[in-house]
């Protein structure tokens, strides 16, 4: 099988998408090459559709043959996830068999939050004398009012929007749907687009239902969101590392540290096991230790 055009793609995601350095990407890059490799000598060059969790199984043993340290070969499974992860944003394969692999312990990196402040921030650095301006703060107060994933904001129908009721459906991975509260944030700022901006499109064929347009009336692109967030990000000042999924984060970890329930912040992304979601009580307990650093009196000098 030729793997030169998933190879290219995927490069062009983790340059856009994720925003990664030279050095990240070119290990990346290896990772996947080693992958390649490894199908064609091993799996006579089994089609990127048809790999299975037993597959990886075998060339995770492949990689643990060849000498490689922890850390290599942590970050070797790395890259592999987030190469099937682009295959399934792409609908290149049905299912991703990577989900299950389990990296060394190296110990859980946390995702970086903004908090309510640093959001308010993005929001105020939007410029609403723009013809986007009212889309791109639906499209911020959506993220994180509704904690959606990239790939849902865009594919977001004006039918799944049921604004008397105040909720939203929301078609999730493997197509699974999901209802979602529409705070009133997110509902005003919604409304506010649908009759100042939206209005003004023509919507081209196929994408009339869709409801975050381009110019050109058409569905917009996970690229162009993330371009655009990157510019309000660096606009308002901000130096962590944001991308869409930040939001989502963001919207989960102040749910948990508000006291919401597990299980409901589970439903509410959308993760189909407890465990993904486990991620936020981390998150939360990480508060709770700097708390206690900076305030218990027996750690202060």
């Amino acid at each position: 099988m030729n793997y030169l055009p998933f190879q290219k793609g995927f490069k062009a995601y983790l340059q856009l998408e994720r925003g990664l350095s030279e050095n990240t990407l070119a290990a990346y890059m290896h990772d996947v090459s080693l992958l390649f490799d490894f199908l064609n000598v091993k799996k006579e060059g089994k089609s990127l559709k048809k790999i299975t969790y037993e597959d990886l199984k075998d060339f995770i043993a492949f990689v643990n043959e060849l000498g490689l340290g922890t850390y290599s070969q942590a970050r070797i499974i790395s890259g592999i996830r987030a190469f099937f992860k682009y295959l399934d944003l792409e609908n290149s394969i049905d299912t991703d068999p990577s989900e299950l692999l389990e990296s060394p312990k190296l110990g859980r990196k946390l995702p970086d939050v903004l908090d309510v402040e640093e959001i308010d921030k993005i929001i105020k650095a939007i410029d609403l004398s723009l013809p986007e301006g009212t889309r791109n703060r639906a499209i911020i107060e959506t993220l994180y009012g509704c904690g959606l994933r990239v790939s849902e904001l865009v594919n977001l129908k004006l039918s799944e929007l049921f604004f008397n009721e105040g909720i939203v459906s929301v078609t999730g991975k493997g197509n699974k749907q999901r209802l979602v509260p529409l705070g009133e944030e997110a509902k005003k700022s919604i409304l506010l687009y649908l009759q100042y901006d939206r209005v003004k499109i023509e919507p081209a064929r196929g994408s009339e239902d869709i409801l975050f347009l381009n110019r050109r009336g058409r569905k917009l692109s996970r690229q162009m969101i993330f371009i655009m967030i990157k510019n309000l990000v660096e606009k308002a000042g901000i130096r962590k590392n944001i991308s869409p999924h930040t939001f989502r984060h963001s919207f989960a970890t102040h749910l948990v540290q508000n006291g919401a329930d597990l299980r409901a912040v589970q439903d509410l992304l959308g993760h189909a096991s407890i465990i993904t979601t486990e991620i936020y009580t981390h998150l939360n307990r990480e508060d709770l230790r700097k708390a206690i650093l900076k305030f218990h009196p027996r750690n202060k000098e």
